[in-house]
């Protein structure tokens, strides 16, 4: 059956009129979402999450697909392992919409970075396709994005409740970490980049935010943004922890430990080096999967304050979120115990007895 004609519009998550005059548009062409493309890297996970499948996901940026095979999104939905993901290419930031492959995958809308500028977001205008913008980069622009996927998915009671779920974690958290004396206070460094050069998330940034939010202090906070540093600099802060980002797949704390420099920083010496995990999605960034992320560090940084049952706060909202129930060895996967089981303390976070009806 042929599909029926696009008009080129866009709207933006960030007005919180989250595409209104769009999808009014839509439903007058009595037009159901049936195939969506996402090209921002997080979205093609958020979008899943939130409609609870992935058989309307059509195409997505090829980092996002690799989030999928590396995490454990792939196993709950296999189906997203063979999703295209050949829509995006080129620009400086490899954002850049493939539209011919796009027109033959022809999505009832796409979603595109809505603050990286016009040059990938006219292509998509220019070829006559719904295109949904996505800001990113803090609390409110990920809040935001849920609620643009709910719109999308038809769901956005979805969305609010996990949305919900975030405003509650972050609440309890900050409430514990104000009460906090200053000098309890951690020092946290967030490599954004370590592979290759250093890259520090300073001031302004997610990495910043949530680092703040548990009671931490973030060593890079001089700087504004993500920029490249020296082990030299590095050591100069005498971080207490060091994060490692989730997105270079190779990368595990093995990078410092075993670097004639880096290996003297304070956090290394005493072992507290961590590779963020990654669940439905990467932990470090804004996504769906923040808030235990969030209860990750908390209990990282100051165990005697912050006393979840990580495990069961995964099994529990895994259920919620995706109608999963994640296996022992999917959790110790999201938790990345193969490389960060021998960092100091991260044994609260090892295998427990499975409750009952647990699949081991």
């Amino acid at each position: 059956m042929a599909r029926r004609k696009k008009h080129g519009r866009c709207f933006a998550a960030v007005l919180l009129t989250i595409g209104a005059p769009a999808w009014e548009r839509a439903k007058a062409d009595d037009r159901p979402v049936t195939r969506v493309a996402t090209i921002p890297i997080p979205s093609a996970s958020i979008f899943i999450a939130v409609d609870g499948s992935a058989e309307r996901l059509v195409g997505m940026h090829p980092l996002s697909r690799s989030a999928i095979e590396e995490g454990v999104l792939g196993r709950m939905f296999p189906s997203a392992r063979v999703i295209n993901s050949s829509i995006a290419a080129g620009g400086a930031d490899g954002f850049m919409p493939n539209v011919e492959t796009l027109a033959m995958l022809d999505p009832d809308v796409v979603v595109q970075w809505g603050d990286r500028g016009d040059d990938i977001v006219a292509p998509l205008r220019n070829a006559g396709m719904h295109t949904a913008l996505m800001r990113y980069g803090t609390e409110q622009f990920a809040r935001d994005s849920l609620t643009l996927m709910g719109e999308i998915a038809g769901k956005p009671d979805k969305a609010r409740r996990l949305i919900a779920w975030r405003e509650a974690v972050a609440t309890e958290i900050a409430a514990k970490a104000a009460a906090m004396p200053d000098k309890r206070r951690l020092k946290v460094v967030y490599l954004q980049r370590a592979s290759t050069g250093l890259v520090v998330a300073g001031a302004n940034t997610y990495s910043d935010y949530y680092i703040r939010l548990v009671g931490g202090v973030n060593a890079a906070a001089e700087l504004s943004g993500a920029l490249a540093i020296n082990a030299e600099q590095l050591a100069q802060w005498a971080p207490d922890v060091i994060l490692l980002n989730g997105f270079e797949e190779q990368l595990t704390p093995r990078r410092i430990y075993d670097d004639p420099l880096l290996s003297g920083a304070k956090a290394a010496m005493e072992r507290r080096v961590y590779k963020m995990p990654i669940g439905g999605y990467r932990w470090d960034p804004p996504s769906h999967e923040n808030p235990l992320a969030w209860m990750w560090l908390a209990q990282l940084l100051y165990p005697d304050l912050f006393r979840y049952d990580l495990r069961k706060e995964i099994e529990e909202s895994y259920q919620i979120v995706y109608g999963y129930r994640p296996s022992l060895s999917d959790i110790d996967s999201v938790l990345r115990l193969s490389v960060n089981g021998d960092a100091r303390g991260y044994d609260r976070f090892t295998a427990v007895a499975p409750t009952p009806g647990h699949a081991p």
